[in-house]
């Protein structure tokens, strides 16, 4: 019986590609050129599954032109490159990597608030271009952290890691605004108080943004949200580009309407709004909120554990889908 034909479409871990090797035939994208969609669309041809990272759009084109196609294995934990829908009809599974990034992904959202509020990035920048020539007591003066209010809007498993974090370690007053709320048990081992989206907003000192894009929460926090923020507060995303409207941001930045701003996330990304990269009170880090080393092959290996379960008959392991022929 001869193996399903798999696509590897960006480089990922050697040890991966050869594992997958043991269950597929594989053609494995390790010179890492970044594809069009026809491109994509072309590689595809008699391909049986895909592993892809995210950046990939699987739409309603790509699967009319690709009968074949299975199943596509994201080796990321969101899915907004899916047309759930289109893929459902299409009798098409779709999987995520949850679970394996939570930890590094809290760890580096904390990072990143702190790098935020005590205006890290902002004074390396002044101390390489050899401007650090005497002290004086409001130099690089930011926002406190231990002790302040975290705001978290999104309050799934990496929220979660983050309320912990602020919570238990910096000893932080912890708010959240999510779809539904935590159980008693959950938001006290978060030590977390749910609370309206407008007092989330009001109260937060540093607000880290973690929830799902969907067409519902695209420019979730626009410029009216950020009105309604303390001039005092931060805003982080390590969620998904598109949940800030970046144009606005950059506009309240530059006017001081908030203090600062860490992202990792950018609407377009790689491309990063231009009124972004000219103030000085935001930290831009280029989508790296998993990016440990074992952490990254986790998620390789469950994208490459969802195609071999099943291609197997024992079904994906993480489905974001349930088509009804697959």
């Amino acid at each position: 019986m001869s193996k399903p034909h798999i696509l590897v479409a960006r480089k990922i871990f050697p040890e991966v590609i050869e594992r997958l090797t043991q269950h597929f035939e594989v053609y494995a994208n390790q010179d890492d050129n970044l594809w069009t969609q026809a491109e994509l669309i072309e590689r595809l041809q008699g391909k049986d599954g895909a592993l892809l990272t995210g950046t990939q759009p699987v739409n309603a084109e790509l699967l009319a032109a690709c009968p074949q196609l299975r199943i596509a294995a994201n080796m990321t934990v969101g899915y907004n490159n899916f047309d759930i829908a289109a893929m459902t009809a299409a009798g098409v599974q779709g999987t995520n990597t949850p679970d394996v990034l939570t930890e590094t992904t809290a760890d580096f959202g904390f990072a990143l608030l702190m790098a935020t509020a005590r205006r890290i990035t902002e004074s390396e920048h002044y101390l390489r271009a050899g401007q650090w020539t005497r002290w004086s007591y409001d130099m690089f003066a930011g926002c406190e952290v231990h002790g302040s209010t975290l705001g978290i809007l999104g309050m799934g498993r990496i929220g979660q890691g983050i309320a912990k974090r602020g919570a238990h370690g910096f000893g932080m007053n912890v708010i959240y605004h999510n779809r539904s709320r935590l159980s008693p048990a959950l938001e006290a081992e978060c030590k977390a108080r749910y609370v309206g989206k407008d007092e989330l907003l009001a109260q937060a000192d540093h607000l880290v943004l973690v929830l799902p894009y969907t067409p519902e929460s695209h420019h979730a926090i626009g410029a009216a949200e950020i009105a309604r923020m303390k001039p005092t507060a931060t805003l982080i995303n390590i969620a998904r580009g598109g949940i800030v409207d970046d144009a606005a941001l950059a506009q309240a930045l530059k006017e001081r309407r908030i203090a600062a701003a860490g992202l990792d996330v950018f609407e377009g990304e790689p491309a990063v709004h231009p009124a972004l990269l000219e103030v000085p009170n935001v930290v831009l880090t280029p989508h790296i909120a998993s990016a440990t080393v074992p952490t990254r092959l986790a998620m390789a290996q469950l994208a490459a554990d969802n195609l071999v379960a099943f291609f197997d008959g024992r079904g994906a392991l993480t489905p974001v889908n349930t088509p009804a022929k697959v």
